[in-house]
């Protein structure tokens, strides 16, 4: 039994290892996919959030919409770059996390405008796929861990 127990334990060390690793690097990459996608097809298309302003909540409903695309534009192509490499994770993280809340209020509630009929289920899988990388962080294959242990910014909570 002891045997069994000492086996179980190196494997879960193992896997919690991969843990601190792959998983987060896997999140970070989907998402910057599709934020990038996103990023590009505003960059590249038309402005059209002049006719959907009024319905965006407060305070963004008092923004401009040459202002609104522009921010929403710049944050996806750039979050998505940040989520790649793993820098300014958190940051990137809430600020998409932000950008999903708003579009998911004005845009896609109710509107089928998404892969799914409804509207609402792939930015609320958006939403919790950016809990680990706002809470916990980029994971250990990021710039951000790499600075965090270069200039010893560890915040061990502990």
């Amino acid at each position: 039994m002891d045997s069994l127990l000492r086996r179980a334990r190196q494997v879960l060390c193992v896997l919690n290892g991969i843990g601190e690793f792959l998983p987060p690097l896997g999140l970070r990459l989907l998402l910057a996919w599709e934020f990038w996608e996103s990023g590009v097809a505003k960059f590249r298309g038309e402005n059209w959030f002049g006719q959907i302003q009024d319905q965006f909540p407060f305070p963004f409903n008092l923004m401009p919409p040459d202002i609104s695309w522009f921010l929403s534009t710049w944050f996806e192509l750039l979050g998505a770059i940040g989520l790649v490499l793993g820098l300014g994770t958190r940051f990137f993280s809430l600020a998409l996390i932000i950008l999903t809340l708003v579009a998911w209020y004005s845009v896609h509630a109710g509107n089928g405008y998404n892969v799914c009929n409804n509207g609402y289920q792939l930015p609320l899988m958006y939403l919790i796929m950016f809990l680990p990388l706002l809470f916990s962080g980029p994971g250990k294959l990021s710039l951000d861990a790499w600075l965090a242990r270069r200039y010893g910014l560890r915040a061990d909570c502990a």
